[in-house]
């Protein structure tokens, strides 16, 4: 099945997420959408030094947002903020040096962050995807730690932030290669099966998936989102997928393309409009989100999960409180089938 499905979604992907494919949706896009400016408003965007995240941030400083670069690399960071800024001609553009692999680096982080800034939009973009399993000095497979708890604990820790602006949100920026994956509860650390990164990466991003809607339900007052890029040509993967960069060449998108439908996420009133906790994958729909992952009504609202409001616990109490979020998500749920 598992083949089965990987194929389907290669298929798909050689349609709709390749240049091409985005060339395509492109037609259909209103350019009034992102015709905004929005000084006075602040964005942070994780891995923010290169590929879809150095787009994303440079096209929100163009429009006069303060920009919150988090980043692992201070050299490479720096380079990209001072980029940003000669050709934004946006001064507000600041930097700060997070690992999202350790938790409790990124707790003291929102800690400090709160007590000296706003923040309007959240955008989870950094990720990676490390080909052999790997761990971090709390013992997290280096895979999880960074795509699904870092992000765990940086979103729920900048929920009560966020709560205090006008229109706020989160845009996580997921993969379409989840849709090969269902949910697996069981074994968030990939201990229990052959390692294959690519697998691990696309069960995380399907974790993501999965807290966007939990958020959503929990906190109506943010918008929440996710989405697919497409099929980018971003460091990222040329590093990690150097075997699929070189299939597919001059068929990915540019990190303009991939970024776009972020900036339509984090910038457009349209999209604000959009129900909260939706997956966009076939990017960028603009209004023909997937349809298929709205929380129906009878799901529980989740509990009070990771709020910022407790103290510090440990990477394994994150641990248990994430497997417990994810956990709510019912067999039944759209997302045990691969496609909308």
């Amino acid at each position: 099945m598992l083949l089965y499905r990987s194929a389907v979604w290669f298929a798909k992907g050689l349609r709709e997420y390749t240049k091409s494919g985005y060339e395509s949706a492109s037609k259909d896009f209103n350019p009034d959408d992102l015709d905004v400016q929005v000084p006075g408003r602040a964005f942070m965007v994780t891995g923010g030094n290169s590929g879809i995240g150095k787009a994303t941030a440079f096209e929100i400083a163009r429009r006069g947002g303060t920009v919150h670069l988090v980043c692992r690399d201070e050299n490479r960071a720096e380079g990209a903020r001072g980029e940003i800024i000669r050709e934004s001609r946006n001064q507000n553009i600041f930097l700060h040096i997070v690992d999202l692999s350790d938790p409790k680096t990124v707790w003291k982080f929102v800690e400090n962050f709160k007590q000296e800034h706003t923040l309007n939009v959240l955008i989870n973009n950094a990720g990676c995807m490390v080909n052999k399993r790997e761990l971090t000095e709390d013992g997290l497979e280096k895979n999880f730690a960074t795509n699904t708890l870092g992000v765990y604990v940086l979103t729920t820790a900048l929920i009560p932030v966020l709560e205090k602006e006008h229109d706020p949100r989160v845009v996580t920026v997921s993969s379409g290669g989840m849709l090969v994956q269902k949910l697996n509860t069981d074994d968030l650390q990939s201990e229990r099966t052959a390692f294959d990164g690519t697998m691990v990466y696309a069960q995380n991003k399907r974790q993501q998936v999965v807290l966007t809607e939990q958020w959503a339900r929990a906190h109506p007052a943010i918008h929440f989102s996710c989405m697919h890029p497409g099929w980018v040509d971003t460091p990222g993967v040329r590093l990690s997928m150097p075997g699929f960069h070189a299939r597919l060449g001059a068929r990915l998108r540019s990190e303009a393309q991939g970024a776009d439908t972020v900036l339509w996420l984090a910038l457009a009133p349209t999209a604000a409009v959009q129900p909260s906790g939706r997956f966009f994958q076939v990017g960028p729909l603009r209004m023909k989100s997937s349809g298929c992952h709205p929380c129906p009504e009878s799901w529980e609202r989740p509990g009070p999960v990771g709020t910022a409001e407790m103290n510090a616990p440990s990477p394994k109490t994150w641990g248990w409180e994430l497997q417990a979020a994810v956990q709510r998500e019912p067999e039944t749920s759209a997302h045990t089938f691969a496609f909308c």
